[in-house]
């Protein structure tokens, strides 16, 4: 599955989507004229009856507010996507690099560990078809235990090479399923902002509903800001991975009989930890800019991280746990 190519379709969704501003920009007119009207009658009538001289600067805010909601998609959204785009850009790239680099080392550490393994003459068999062909051939009718040992063995080793790769991509895929989720509703919260935001300025225009303006403005840009977070989220754990595997090759150059089953659970236990992570971005999103009213999906997400969290680390604990039993007992 192509994840990148989802994501493609949903940035080019958002912008097919945004023809629609202008359905409502009829019915936001109507409502911030009406607005208007009893805005500047109220102020002009309350400046009158206190022979006060009438104070124009506040009376233009009904009009901007107009201006605004006639031109919507050019100048509101416009102006705000050109000057957030850049940061998505910025982050996108970060983490494109972060993920090659880290591709690039888990190649060199898979390409050295079968070299470690085709040097040792005692597992040389075990990754190479011809040093296993060989040692066969080397033996007689009456080496038949041997043989099935090897035979056996070699499927072992294949078996248990096949469960890992399946699990780590299994678990690759929900890593990769958490950011789709984020940004399926990054794309659906921001459609729905993007086609009802001239209402929002409309309503704006009536006294008492001053901050509806401030409230879309915030709730907008913090949404929008959910995919920079994603971005930034993935750049750490692929730095955290790219270390390690650093790490690992670095170990296995210097110890060839060095194990690589931690380092793999310790892979696995970054990927949970990722996938449960990747639902605490809005909440980390809102730290940048403050918006209300999105605080019932705030608190079921923590609700959920929370769950996430324990689960994770009782199973982390619990496999640990076996691990190192069983090299003590050894």
């Amino acid at each position: 599955m192509d994840f990148e190519n989802i994501h493609k379709i949903l940035s080019n969704l958002y912008t097919s989507m945004m023809p629609l501003c202008e359905n409502m920009t009829g019915i936001a007119k109507g409502i911030a004229g009406l607005g208007a009207l009893f805005y500047i009658a109220y102020r002009v009538w309350q400046s009158l009856a206190r022979a006060e001289p009438i104070d124009v600067f506040p009376l233009l805010r009904p009009f901007v507010l107009s201006l605004c909601i006639m031109f919507f998609p050019s100048i509101v959204l416009g102006t705000i996507n050109s000057i957030m785009s850049p940061i998505v850009k910025g982050t996108h790239e970060m983490m494109q690099n972060e993920t090659f680099d880290m591709r690039k080392y888990a190649e060199t550490k898979d390409q050295l560990e079968y070299e470690i393994k085709k040097r040792n003459p005692e597992t040389a068999y075990l990754v190479d078809q011809e040093e296993f062909d060989k040692k066969l051939s080397d033996l007689g009718v009456l080496d038949a235990p041997e043989i099935a040992g090897m035979y056996f063995d070699r499927a072992m080793y294949d078996l248990k090479k096949s469960a890992q790769r399946l699990f780590r991509e299994i678990l690759e895929i929900l890593f990769q399923a958490a950011a789709l989720v984020i940004d399926v509703i990054r794309t659906f919260f921001l459609i729905v902002l993007a086609i009802l935001g001239p209402i929002a300025f409309g309503i704006a225009v009536w006294d008492g509903f001053g901050s509806t303006l401030t409230q879309w403005l915030t709730r907008y840009i913090t949404v929008y800001l959910w995919l920079p977070v994603s971005d930034l989220f993935s750049t750490i754990l692929a730095r955290l991975q790219s270390d390690m595997l650093q790490s690992d090759i670095e170990r296995m150059k210097i110890d060839p009989s060095y194990a690589l089953d931690g380092s793999d659970l310790i892979y696995i236990v970054f990927l949970l930890i990722g996938i449960v992570g990747y639902f605490t971005i809005p909440t980390v999103a809102g730290w940048i800019v403050q918006a209300g009213g999105m605080g019932s999906y705030g608190k079921a997400v923590n609700t959920a991280v929370v769950k996430g969290g324990a689960q994770g680390a009782a199973g982390a604990g619990a496999v640990t746990g076996n691990i190192l039993g069983k090299r003590k007992t050894k």
